[in-house]
């Protein structure tokens, strides 16, 4: 993959400190923020500072490294900040992963520079799934145009991206043709986020509102829809971003294939089917409002969830960096998870 086409971060450790480049401003601003507590990054994560599940995970694994520095060695100290941090978006499972890969940690007594180490081992390792998940599922297109929905890219991510590393990888293999982009109302985070992406790495992008992906496959435009996931059941439920689940339907209608991306932290084998995943209900001022000024009738109320969940039936492939799974059921899900 050429380097001009993974040149984005989303969250960076110098100095015993975390920067976050603030996703809220772009593309008008990129703006980097430097934390230096755990509370302080669970209400960036909150606020959406930073956003994806995997990006999340990652951040938070920094977050605990703060708190190490700053309580040194006060265990309760440390374990109360992992409780912020956990309780800061709940439906990404990405982030109680992370916390869950460093509590052991924390319980032993390691020290900050231990747990940097971790980490960092945490980051690193996200961005080689990305990349494995993109050649597994550039490998499954077979030319076209595609679309995607959200923000899947290296600002959800560690680097490269899950639906946005497939893209990535199968436009430099030369499998797709072009590449739509959902604006995702209401924090538009393809039109200010993964547009600004690809048109910062290279590869041609045009946005369409959510409203127009039907009249785009009806027309025969579009030969897979490529989405990531914060959380995937047991069975091949998919919880993803406000508006995921309407595209897979669409798609099914019109024959268009539908791909889910996602590592294998994002598969909860705890929870049971998609009924059972928790679902974010974030302010109404979100829906009423667009760049902090209200274009809502007065008196009008509203109804925001952040997150919709796709039945497993109307999933063509979830690709992981374990593996493919086609037709996605309990049984398939077990067998990925169980590498058999």
């Amino acid at each position: 993959m050429p380097q001009s086409h993974d040149n984005v971060r989303a969250m960076r450790w110098r100095e015993d400190t975390l920067e976050l480049l603030d996703q809220r401003l772009l593309p008008a601003e990129e703006r980097w923020n430097r934390y230096r507590d755990a509370p302080a990054v669970a209400q960036a994560i909150h606020d959406m500072v930073v956003r994806g599940a995997p990006a999340i995970g990652i951040t938070a694994a920094y977050a605990v490294v703060l708190s190490s520095l700053q309580h040194e060695g006060d265990l309760a100290a440390i374990l109360a900040d992992m409780d912020r941090l956990a309780a800061a978006r709940p439906t990404a499972v990405n982030l109680f992963w992370a916390l869950e890969r460093m509590r052991p940690l924390v319980e032993a007594g390691a020290t900050a520079e231990r747990l940097l180490v971790e980490a960092r081992a945490i980051h690193e390792e996200d961005i080689a799934a990305n990349r494995r998940m993109g050649e597994l599922g550039a490998a499954l297109i077979e030319g076209g145009e595609v679309l995607t929905h959200c923000n899947t890219g290296s600002l959800a991510t560690g680097g490269y991206g899950t639906a946005l590393g497939v893209i990535r990888s199968a436009w430099a293999a030369g499998r797709i043709e072009a590449v739509h982009a959902d604006e995702t109302r209401p924090w538009l985070q393809g039109s200010r986020l993964t547009a600004w992406e690809l048109v910062h790495d290279g590869i041609p992008v045009t946005l369409n509102c959510e409203g127009a992906a039907a009249a785009l496959m009806r027309a025969g435009r579009v030969s897979w829809v490529i989405v990531g996931s914060d959380r995937i059941a047991a069975n091949g439920d998919v919880a993803n971003k406000i508006g995921t689940y309407a595209l897979a339907v669409l798609a099914r209608h019109h024959g268009v294939r539908f791909m889910v991306v996602a590592p294998a932290s994002t598969i909860d084998m705890g929870t049971e089917s998609g009924n059972d995943i928790p679902i974010e209900q974030r302010d109404p001022d979100e829906v009423l409002s667009l760049a902090g000024r209200r274009v809502a009738a007065e008196g009008a109320q509203a109804w925001n969830p952040a997150f919709d969940v796709t039945p497993a039936e109307l999933v063509d492939a979830i690709v992981t960096e374990r593996g493919v799974v086609e037709r996605p059921d309990s049984a398939a899900m077990r067998a990925l998870m169980s590498g058999s």
